[in-house]
């Protein structure tokens, strides 16, 4: 009977994505402790998230070391998504414009 060989990852490539992800958790709470606010708060926290995501979905869960085509599966639907809740926004944005103009409501 024959054992199933697994991928062995180094142990410094999660040292060294655990040190980035302390790094990246510390800075987006020195958002908070120099009471950055308004856009400025929001864009810097979102990016530090994106990137704590990337790196977790990235390396600890394997994806990195996966075929394209498990990752386009993956990202795909949610990228599709985000494009037609823009679409949406623009075409609301678009139809309240009409409104006003055509109903006179200013």
């Amino acid at each position: 009977m024959s054992e199933a060989v697994g991928q062995q990852h180094p142990l410094g490539v999660y040292l060294k994505v655990w040190g980035l992800l302390f790094v990246l958790s510390t800075m987006s709470y020195m958002v908070d402790y120099f009471q950055v606010q308004g856009l400025w708060r929001w864009t810097l926290i979102l990016i530090f998230m994106f990137l704590k995501a990337g790196l977790i979905i990235s390396i600890f869960m394997h994806l990195k070391w996966e075929r394209m085509a498990v990752k386009l599966m993956l990202f795909i639907p949610p990228i599709s998504i985000l494009v037609l809740i823009l679409l949406m926004g623009i075409e609301a944005d678009y139809v309240s414009f009409s409104r006003l103009t055509f109903f006179k409501l200013y």
